[in-house]
């Protein structure tokens, strides 16, 4: 051995650590064996890493940037206490935390700890490729495919130009002058995984902005990991000194990819038949599919390629969604990111020693970092621009684009030790990848809303639509039990051949098992690429209804698959494309004559988000399984009886209008209850209860003739003979209609308000539903569109004074009178 390689290369001899520990009581110290320090380890990484997580969550921060700050101390504090032993006090307290680095981070007990947190990372990885939906990537759009390319190719040439001319322009040390270039390169690498969990902490990927960034990054992330892929089995060849081997290694990855293709993936969909509709996945598969992930990790350290080649194939290979990829993802996802990968992080961490970075090389390696963000940003921005997006989407999808993460730092690593890229090179370029992650993500929070598109610049309402056209309907659905409440209430209100309903039927599915959510429409003739078929009895139903009422109902039903953090953006924005007047909301809880059946805090979520930025009116019905009970024998005909509580606004306006059109309904019987305050002197009216007149009055003369509409006025002093009459009527209709907002500051809700159970109800839906209320029928609880173009505000209107006086006395009359 000659002396450059003696100068090179240090043999570090450690005592091997015992496993397991006797215990105090035998005088072990635990933490001198490997089993409880690996305890210890993951025990602080995962708590440390959840403490940041919680404090940099409101700032829009991501995991990755608080585990990479967990895994930064170890390292920090060992080069900080290096530069400040000068301080007596400051060696001391250092002193301190070196102790415990060294008890509870020793060097030996690496070897089992970098196992294990590699283990972690291989099922992290198998994970991924999981969630992620090749099908999509042939699905994408000609915009998506451009900017994707563009966002990897255009820095990639721009960062080696600029590498080039430092390298001839700068006096440099003669590894980061080795090193420049695949620095320049590495620098512009991007991947799906990272974008995609950016876009869900930020709660954008069923936005439209996030639905792009998700198409192009896929495209982005195969050219990057190309790339990679190609430079490393370069490089090993080169080390390896068999640069023949290139094409015989090239090939058996080939023959790995196609044994995962074509023997593996057939191999799955097998388990998923086997498995059936509604069934949990068996454990033996679960077992089998493990096998695979450590055969396909074995196989490529026996071809020469790293170890976490092959489960990233794999993960890609298996069939997104449910049954199995939900499965593998349920049983594994949390367990794998919150314990096993901050320990990856932590040992990763341990690696950069910030005592060795020069501020020469700091300030050269950081100016290729940031004019290579700069020109990712530009590549995105270009064809974004030149496909018509408005320059501050431009902007927020470039920097969506623009950010870098845990596979990133897995590549640079990897490259580094394979001699790409020198140590202090490294550790540069991980400080300035975080650096610029931590700086992204807040702004994209603050630069980009997708709920501005949503406030309405029309009138979507049912009050406002016009006579005699077509009534647009969106409903959502949960649970197939609840489509025949339903499809009930769609014939309630009364579709006919002079003004149909088109109506849409949205079921919403939680994403589980992939990355990406799905919006799918369900079209005759078509097959859906699902694997589940969850939608198909909804689905059936609907189309058995549209068939029986052909000419006067037209059904489009959907499903979306979604996280349910985000799932109000696929509502509100096929409610703003179809441009519907009222998405009806089933109520979280499950309601039958006897009580409730169960509850979703979900579900509400997404109703309540729903409600604040649908562009239309809203509904949420509180289903009893009342309404459609009363069946005729005779003709197989549902008759329905139908109640209105009318107190004024906006709200009830619209609950008026859409019982309006139920009025018109052969086997419809309405009654309209109209709660009005007593008053000895003159009435304050305001512009608001204006249009309530002028609603009433109409409801009043359109159905004159119509005996089975029936109108009543009640006159109440107080909350108290508000509860009164609510509780004389609440039993005698199948189905309620009351608007949702009214003013708080009303003599006839004072005390309501206190004990409002469910918000999103409002104050007498409340009543009507709560779990003490004696109601057993079903409530249809109704918001009117917000108009951009102002509404009254309730709680502060402007009163004018108009002459008039109430009878004391409750009257009851038909509407003609």
């Amino acid at each position: 051995m000659d002396d450059t390689t003696m100068i090179n290369k240090t043999t570090i001899c450690m005592v091997q650590m015992a496993t397991r520990s006797r215990g105090i009581f035998f005088g072990d110290n635990p933490l001198d064996f490997a089993g409880p320090i690996l305890l210890v380890q993951l025990i602080l990484s995962a708590l440390l890493t959840a403490l940041v997580q919680h404090f940099l969550t409101p700032l829009g921060e991501t995991a990755f940037v608080s585990q990479t700050i967990v895994s930064s101390s170890n390292s920090f504090t060992h080069s900080f206490y290096i530069r400040m032993w000068v301080w007596h006090w400051g060696h001391q307290f250092l002193g301190k935390i070196r102790w415990f680095r060294d008890q509870i981070f020793p060097p030996k007990s690496f070897y089992v700890s970098e196992t294990f947190a590699y283990f972690g990372l291989m099922i992290f990885l198998f994970l991924v490729g999981v969630k992620m939906d090749i099908s999509a990537m042939r699905q994408s759009g000609r915009r998506a495919v451009v900017i994707g390319a563009c966002n990897f190719f255009i820095p990639l040439a721009l960062n080696e130009g600029l590498a080039f001319l430092l390298l001839h322009s700068v006096p440099m040390d003669p590894l980061l002058h080795h090193s420049l270039t695949w620095i320049a390169s590495f620098q512009c690498l991007s991947s799906f995984h990272v974008i995609a969990c950016l876009l869900a902490d930020l709660k954008l990927l069923n936005s439209e902005l996030g639905r792009l960034a998700v198409s192009s990054s896929m495209i982005s992330g195969l050219c990057s990991w190309s790339w990679a892929l190609i430079l490393f089995m370069g490089r090993q060849n080169i080390m390896s000194g068999k640069r023949h081997m290139l094409i015989l290694m090239s090939l058996l990855v080939a023959v790995m990819i196609a044994f995962i293709v074509y023997v593996l993936r057939p191999l799955m969909f097998w388990m998923i038949q086997q498995t059936g509709e509604d069934k949990a996945v068996k454990e033996s598969y679960i077992f089998i599919i493990f096998i695979m992930v450590l055969g396909c990790s074995l196989f490529g350290e026996i071809i020469g390629q790293h170890f976490l080649l092959g489960p990233i194939i794999l993960g890609l290979a298996v069939p997104e969604g449910p049954p199995l990829g939900s499965a593998l993802v349920s049983k594994l996802d949390s367990y794998v990111s919150s314990i096993l990968l901050p320990i990856y992080f932590v040992i990763s961490g341990s690696t950069i020693d910030f005592s060795m970075i020069r501020l020469r090389t700091f300030g050269i390696v950081e100016l290729l970092a940031v004019f290579g963000f700069l020109w990712k940003v530009m590549g995105t921005m270009l064809p974004s621009l030149c496909c018509d997006m408005s320059v501050k989407d431009s902007v927020s999808l470039a920097l969506i684009m623009s950010v870098q993460g845990i596979i990133e730092v897995l590549i640079i690593g990897r490259a580094a030790q394979l001699e790409y890229i020198d140590r202090e090179s490294y550790s540069i370029m991980v400080i300035s990848l975080v650096i610029f992650n931590a700086a992204t993500a807040p702004i994209v929070k603050v630069l980009y809303n997708p709920s501005k598109k949503y406030i309405a610049r029309k009138r979507m309402t049912i009050q406002h639509a016009k006579a005699g056209a077509e009534l647009r309907l969106l409903a959502c659905i949960y649970h197939e039990d609840q489509t025949p409440s339903i499809i009930n209430l769609l014939e309630a209100s009364n579709p006919t051949a002079k003004s149909p309903i088109f109506f849409y039927v949205i079921h919403l599915i939680e994403l589980s098992g992939r990355s990406a959510p799905l919006l799918m429409a369900h079209q005759l003739g078509k097959r859906t690429p699902l694997n589940s078929h969850h939608s198909d009895h909804i689905n059936n139903a609907f189309r058995l209804y549209e068939q029986h009422n052909q000419g006067t109902v037209m059904v489009n039903p959907f499903t979306a698959i979604s996280p349910f953090a985000t799932m109000h953006d696929e509502v509100c924005a096929l409610a703003l494309d179809r441009k519907v007047c009222m998405v009806i909301l089933p109520f979280h809880k499950c309601w039958t004559i006897e009580g409730t059946e169960g509850s979703a805090n979900a579900i509400r979520t997404v109703n309540c988000n729903i409600l604040r930025m649908a562009p239309c009116s809203v509904g949420v019905l509180v289903d009893r399984g009342t309404l459609g009970a009363n069946a005729h024998k005779t003709t197989s005909k549902t008759s329905y009886s139908i109640g209105v509580i009318f107190l004024g606004g906006q709200d009830d306006r619209e609950a008026l209008a859409y019982a309006n059109r139920m009025s018109k309904h052969p086997n419809v019987a309405l009654t309209v209850v109209r709660l009005i305050e007593y008053s000895n002197t003159k009435y304050k009216t305001n512009e608001d209860m204006e249009r309530d007149f002028e609603l009433i009055n109409e409801f009043r003369f359109t159905n004159s003739r119509n005996k089975s509409c029936v109108y009543k006025e009640e006159v109440v002093n107080d909350s108290i003979g508000v509860v009164s009459v609510i509780r004389t009527i609440e039993n005698s209709f199948d189905l309620i209609l009351v608007g949702r907002r009214h003013n708080s500051y009303s003599q006839l809700l004072r005390g309501l308000t206190e004990w409002n159970e469910f918000s999103e109800l409002g104050f007498i839906g409340d009543m009507l539903s709560s779990s003490d209320s004696n109601c057993k029928v079903s409530v249809l609880v109704v918001q009117q569109q917000a108009f951009a173009g102002g509404d009254m505000v309730m709680d502060s209107p402007k009163s004018t004074v108009l002459d008039v006086s109430w009878d004391n006395n409750a009257k009851v009359w038909p509407a003609s009178q």
